[in-house]
């Protein structure tokens, strides 16, 4: 067995800010750090959610969010969390 083998696959843009925009519900975008993905869950942490036209609402707790439901995933930029 090679060391490679031996180590987990990490996205990229874990740890970093993501905006996640879902196929459930096309008019509504999580925020949040990309803290964790396990298999085919994605977990945000210090999460908001965003609705066109309006202030993005915080979110207590964390955000699990099934692949499936992912339409697209944006990182972004250190100054777009404001």
């Amino acid at each position: 067995m090679s060391w490679s083998g031996l180590f987990w696959w990490r996205p990229p843009c874990l740890l970093r800010v993501v905006l996640v925009s879902l196929v459930s519900d096309p008019d509504l975008a999580l925020r949040g750090v990309l803290w964790r993905s396990r298999g085919a869950w994605l977990v945000l942490k210090d999460g908001e959610l965003v609705k066109p036209h309006g202030e993005p609402t915080k979110v207590d707790g964390e955000l699990v969010i099934h692949r499936s439901n992912v339409a697209f995933l944006q990182v972004l930029a250190y100054g777009d969390r404001q």
